[in-house]
């Protein structure tokens, strides 16, 4: 008998199962909001020089093109300001020419900043704008690297201390540093308290996707995985409402990590997985935990039938690893295709989504319907990912959706600039394909590594996919070379990774691998 078998004996997707999922995915309603949030809490506002003080004169009663350069599209300049007012404009022979010849400064006394859509964000509290502007995607970086940090490290804990304890903490971690978020009184300690959060993100995603993937029968992974995903594109919609009744950065902040306090308080009721508790050796464990699962199923006689002995049967003895669970991923030829594979997958996948995801302003388009729009179209997408790999295959949808997205991207290369809503829906298309390239590859993934690794193997594809999240916005400011060379990197990455995906095998309607030599005999 199999761990699949087993799994159909106390009752398949049954009562527990269902519960269970539900209760796993609901804390994946906010995973969006946390990693979109930037989009709304560091919104950049429109703004200008504060005009330089003038003796005996309110600085209201100043025009402002008295004070302020004008750009090339007649608004004020962001940056620069006279040195001295240029009283002549005020006249009516006051030329364009002559401003352009007068002396200017940079913003010493601040800046002045346009009440709007972002009146309160992290960008006007702290000034983060002309020769600040950068610190804006650092911070965004910063927060990123966490998830990257927190993605191999949360996976090798989670191996080694099981699923549902990690899990319950990234919770609480994730509650207590996003409060701490919305509380910072400067900006290094929001970066600190971000970079924090990115870890206990790290942990909720991966520990969620394991625990659903090893409670669940193989026929239902499709489904779940998909319905996990659906609720990342509803989070998306969560964020633009709750963005919209709070403008204030900090109201916002605090509002969507509130929520995990709760999650913590009900992980406690989590079962650990019982696979795991096989692998390392915590039989008794594992029978507790199954015998509940039967109860719960209706299936109680099935589980009182159950025994440490015909357990230890289910999960062929893995010997030592030689140089840990990180070694073992690169060790064999077979594990050395399937981690390279997943790490292409994983890199690319976010390295695109997120050039595209956190750059709503730079449509030109209203960026609360910009929000809609980009989490409306995960939901089509992931109906036909879901449908491509029960029917056809993962390796077809992974690889499919990647070389979609690739395509989309790079033909905004050849649309003007003009054409702002033809580039967003190329966009649109994109980004649907990268949200569907994700909900294969968090399926996709699991499936290809063995239990015995497998919290460090999706802690692998993390880590990548948080490289490349932590690399996108920086790759925006290659713009400054030529517009078109982020459009360039963004698009060529998916595509080879499309490439890559042909060498993974197929893992659908197969039984998940408990080994490494289950992966190399496959």
């Amino acid at each position: 008998m199999t761990f699949v078998e087993l799994l159909a004996r106390l009752g398949g997707m049954g009562r527990f199962q269902v519960t269970y999922v539900a209760a796993l995915a609901l804390p994946l309603l906010m995973l969006a909001s946390h990693n979109l949030l930037q989009n709304f809490t560091a919104g950049v506002p429109e703004h200008h020089c504060r005009p330089r003080p003038v003796a005996n004169v309110s600085a209201g009663d100043i025009p402002l093109h008295v004070s302020i350069p004008s750009d090339d599209h007649h608004r004020p300049q962001r940056c620069r300001r006279y040195v001295e007012p240029q009283w002549h404009l005020l006249g009516v022979n006051g030329t364009v020419n002559g401003t352009n010849e007068a002396p200017t400064e940079p913003c010493r006394d601040g800046w002045t900043y346009h009440d709007g859509v972002f009146a309160h964000t992290i960008v006007t509290e702290w000034d983060l704008v002309c020769e600040s502007k950068a610190l804006r995607q650092v911070a965004q970086s910063i927060y990123m690297a966490g998830i990257l940090l927190g993605s191999g490290l949360f996976g090798i804990l989670s191996d080694k201390f099981g699923r549902r304890a990690l899990l319950t903490w990234c919770y609480l971690q994730l509650g207590v540093t996003g409060a701490g978020t919305a509380a910072a009184p400067t900006f290094i300690i929001y970066c600190l308290c971000r970079f924090l959060a990115g870890l206990a993100m790290a942990g909720v995603s991966l520990n969620s996707a394991s625990l659903c993937m090893e409670w669940i029968p193989t026929e239902a992974r499709a489904v779940v995985g998909t319905i996990n995903g659906y609720c990342y594109t509803f989070g998306q919609f969560v964020l633009a409402a709750v963005a919209f009744g709070l403008p204030h950065w900090r109201w916002l902040q605090l509002v969507v990590s509130l929520p995990f306090f709760l999650f913590f308080l009900y992980s406690w009721l989590f079962v650990e997985s019982a696979r795991w508790q096989v692998i390392s050796g915590r039989p008794e464990l594992a029978l507790k935990g199954l015998r509940k699962v039967a109860r719960l199923n209706g299936r109680k006689e099935e589980g009182d039938k159950l025994s440490e002995e015909a357990l230890r049967t289910l999960v062929r003895p893995e010997p030592p690893l030689p140089g840990g669970a990180l070694a073992a991923l690169l060790r064999t030829r077979g594990m050395r295709t399937v981690s390279c594979g997943v790490s292409f997958v994983w890199f690319s996948t976010s390295f695109a989504y997120y050039g595209l995801a956190m750059d709503l302003q730079g449509f030109g388009v209203d960026i609360y319907l910009s929000q809609l729009v980009f989490g409306a179209v995960d939901i089509p997408a992931k109906l036909v990912s879901v449908l491509v790999i029960s029917c056809v295959g993962r390796r077809v949808a992974q690889g499919g959706s990647l070389a979609l997205a690739g395509i989309c991207i790079l033909a905004n290369i050849v649309v003007p600039m003009e054409l702002q809503m033809l580039r967003m829906a190329f966009a649109v298309v994109g980004k649907g394909s990268l949200a569907a390239s994700f909900n294969c590859a968090y399926i996709f993934s699991g499936e290809l590594f063995p239990t015995v690794i497998r919290q460090t193997g999706m802690g692998l594809g993390g880590t990548m996919a948080r490289v490349g999240s932590m690399v996108a916005p920086l790759v925006r400011m290659a713009a400054d070379v030529t517009p078109v060379l982020p459009l360039i990197i963004y698009g060529a990455a998916p595509i080879i990774s499309a490439i890559a995906t042909c060498f993974l095998p197929e893992t659908r309607n197969m039984p998940l691998p408990e080994t490494v030599k289950d992966v190399e005999r496959r």
